[in-house]
C-alpha cells in the first residue's frame, strides 16, 4: 500500500488502519561554499546510491542534534570543523527503493581545516549550474535547482 506514492507499513494499529508509520532516516548535510562554488561528494562504488553526487553529511544518531551530527560527519568525512552555520532548511525525500529521508540542509558559512577526502569516491568544488547537470541524489534535485538560480 502507498500513501501519496510512498510505501507504507502498518505498525501494530488494528483499530485505526488509516494511521501508518514510516521508517524515516534523519540526515544532516552541509552546503559548503568557496569562491562561488559548492562542495559535492561522490558516493563510492558498492554503496547505496553508488556514484551519485551529494552534499557531505550523514545520518543523525539517536540523541544527537542536527549540528552535532554535522560536526561529527564533516570531521569524519572531510577532516574539517564547522565554525558557523548561516541557516538550516529541511525537506523530505523518497526514493524508489523505499528510502525515506528527512534532510536538514545546513548552509555552512565558515569552516576550518584542510579538506581531505576520507570516505568518498571523489570530491569536487563545482558551480551551482554545473551541479544541476551532474548525476545527483534524486532527493537533492529541488534544493540544487534553487541553488542554481541567480
Amino acid at each position: 500500500m502507498t500513501i501519496q506514492g510512498i510505501p507504507a507499513s502498518v505498525v501494530g494499529i488494528s483499530s485505526h488502519p488509516s494511521l501508518y508509520f514510516f521508517s524515516m532516516t534523519r540526515v544532516a548535510v552541509a552546503i559548503l561554499r568557496r569562491n562561488g562554488k559548492l562542495m559535492v561528494c561522490q558516493r563510492r562504488k558498492g554503496d547505496r546510491y553508488a556514484l551519485k553526487w551529494e552534499f557531505p553529511g550523514g545520518k543523525i544518531e539517536p540523541g544527537e542534534t542536527i549540528l552535532g551530527c554535522l560536526e561529527r560527519e564533516l570531521y569524519e568525512e572531510l577532516s574539517i570543523r564547522i565554525t558557523a552555520v548561516g541557516r538550516v532548511e529541511s525537506a523530505i525525500s523518497h526514493y524508489d527503493d523505499g528510502g525515506l529521508f528527512e534532510v536538514a540542509y545546513c548552509h555552512v558559512s565558515s569552516f576550518e581545516g584542510e579538506l581531505q577526502n576520507n570516505v568518498f569516491h571523489e570530491i569536487r568544488w563545482v558551480s551551482p549550474n554545473e551541479l544541476a547537470s551532474m548525476d545527483v541524489l534524486e532527493g537533492n534535485a529541488e534544493i540544487i535547482a534553487r541553488l542554481a538560480r541567480p
